[in-house]
């Protein structure tokens, strides 16, 4: 197979002290990346061009065995935990000479990139794969140096990444074979035992987690953003099912990033150079720009072929109802590039709440939105997981729990300091259920969500007549173009205003309760956001 390398003097493998028997892939493009990936059986070829690859026995992340080395960098900074599970240092050494014999005799795939979009806070990546679709993952999600920018690239931090590779729990100090390993001090990631792509991009979002607000002092992000004709630039929260994707991708505006940001003092940048998307009953009519994202150079993970075709079956879940695709961001039609815009005039808190209690649009106070970013609220329904059969609290630190070194009130309280200084517009939207809880209300129509959005990046709320909530105490408008006046008092919904009142004071305790963990390290700024009763 004839390849195309970027010609260097430099031994790509030099760093880690590693000579290998086996062909050395440097920076190669995507479409030789597929070639490989076809040639070893990694995949196969969609009638669009995308490559359908497997990720085995992991369908996703497996934050149980995902950990932090404990050394003098983490030891007095690091939340730890369940999410942050300390390793011990010299376990990480002897993991590393173990892995480093593994690759000795194989074909390794080896990518310069990086992570972030503003080059003053930008984190240069050694990517190391023993799997060509892999590389090819993370010439999708991370950013793409030029050929000018290679000539002098100068990485500062390392994954390695060997699906191949598993440890030894009674030796190597891991509960289980797979095993993912942040490094804060020698700056390296390692993942063994599991080929689910997302643990490299995730491991990277947990650094960049860490270095930005630690030593930065830049708010990093587990957010989807976007920015209008008149560089008002937005900013959508939101866990799973609350409409994240769909209320950030605006045919109006530009799409800065997905998933990943940093908010600096002069405005906010992507982490990322791609998407990474779930597909799950996918359709163009549902989704068009990720739809026709998925052509040649994308990936689609764990979907299969309808029959007698190479045609993705998306309602398919076979393998998982996780099915994702990656693709560079730039085969968004809107995105922008570079993917930095300025301060965010309006930060949206979306949340489904299948409890019917939280107004469809809030305007929250500084506390009560530090208090509430810290919180991550939503609820599950039934059919959402297995074993759901009625609506399930969730909630998740900083919309981001799994990927958070640090305790959640250092987040907030950054969060709280720029949304102070720049006077940023937080709102909380409920995309979930109105006049009544789930099973007896009915769901927010999307077109109402998108009108009070779009009334609130345009300043057509700027005037309008609040009240204050009487348990969550944060402003209610009481009107709203294109939206029914009687649709924004949820009480004013239900059939029976006392059921209201109990189901929200129930719902302002489980607030209350969650929030426990977190109130030793909480300031009295933050708690006073905390709902009234």
């Amino acid at each position: 197979m004839q390849e195309q390398v970027l010609e260097t003097q430099i031994d790509p493998l030099s760093f880690l002290d590693l000579k290998t028997s086996g062909k050395v892939h440097y920076n190669l493009p995507p479409a030789a990346l597929v070639e490989h990936a076809l040639a070893r059986k990694e995949g196969f070829l969609t009638s669009t061009g995308a490559l359908m690859a497997d990720t085995g026995k992991f369908t996703g992340r497996s934050p149980k065995d995902r950990y932090i080395v404990l050394d003098e960098k983490t030891k007095d900074a690091v939340w730890w935990g369940d999410i942050n599970i300390p390793f011990d240092s010299d376990k990480f050494d002897a993991l590393l000479e173990k892995m480093k014999v593994f690759l000795q005799d194989r074909d390794l795939f080896i990518r310069d990139a990086y992570a972030g979009a503003d080059p003053n806070h930008r984190l240069n990546l050694k990517i190391v794969n023993t799997w060509a679709w892999h590389n090819l993952f993370c010439n999708n999600m991370f950013l793409r140096p030029s050929n000018q920018e290679l000539e002098n690239f100068e990485h500062d931090f390392t994954i390695i990444c060997a699906p191949g590779f598993e440890a030894n729990p009674e030796t190597d100090g891991t509960k289980n074979p797979n095993f993912a390993i942040l490094n804060l001090s020698k700056r390296m990631i390692l993942i063994g035992g599991t080929g689910y792509a997302g643990e490299m991009k995730k491991g990277i979002f947990s650094v960049l987690n860490f270095l930005l607000p630690h030593e930065k002092q830049v708010l990093s992000m587990h957010c989807s953003a976007n920015v209008g004709k008149d560089q008002d630039t937005a900013i959508f929260f939101g866990l799973s099912g609350t409409g994240k994707t769909t209320l950030s991708a605006d045919p109006n505006r530009s799409l800065i990033g997905d998933d990943e940001h940093g908010w600096t003092e002069s405005g906010i940048f992507n982490f990322e150079g791609g998407c990474y998307a779930k597909v799950i009953d996918l359709t163009r009519e549902k989704e068009p720009e990720i739809w026709d994202a998925i052509r040649f150079g994308a990936i689609v993970e764990n979907t299969r072929f309808k029959p007698d075709s190479r045609d993705v079956d998306f309602e398919n879940k076979s393998v998982t109802e996780n099915t994702r695709t990656a693709y560079p961001i730039d085969f968004i039609p809107n995105a922008l590039n570079p993917s930095i815009s300025g301060i965010p005039q309006n930060i949206f808190f979306l949340t489904a709440d299948a409890f019917g209690v939280i107004p469809p649009i809030s305007k929250l106070n500084k506390s009560q939105a530090m208090y509430h970013f810290i919180s991550g609220y939503t609820a599950k329904v039934a059919g959402t997981e297995m074993g759901i059969t009625e609506p399930k609290l969730t909630f998740s630190a900083c919309f981001g729990a799994a990927f958070l070194p640090l305790h959640p009130t250092e987040y907030a309280t950054l969060f709280g300091e720029k949304m102070e200084k720049h006077e940023t517009n937080v709102w909380l939207i409920n995309t979930g259920w109105t006049g009544g809880a789930y099973g007896t209300g009915s769901r927010m129509k999307l077109s109402y969500t998108r009108a009070m959005i779009t009334a609130a990046l345009e300043g057509k709320l700027d005037k309008v007549e609040y009240k204050s909530h009487p348990i969550f105490g944060f402003q209610v408008p009481q009107t709203c173009p294109n939206v029914p006046s009687e649709v924004l008092n949820p009480r004013n919904t239900w059939a029976n205003t006392e059921d209201y009142d109990r189901q929200a004071t129930v719902l302002a305790k489980a607030f209350r309760d969650n929030f426990k963990r977190f109130e030793d390290f909480a300031t009295a700024d933050i708690l006073e956001g905390s709902p009234l009763g």
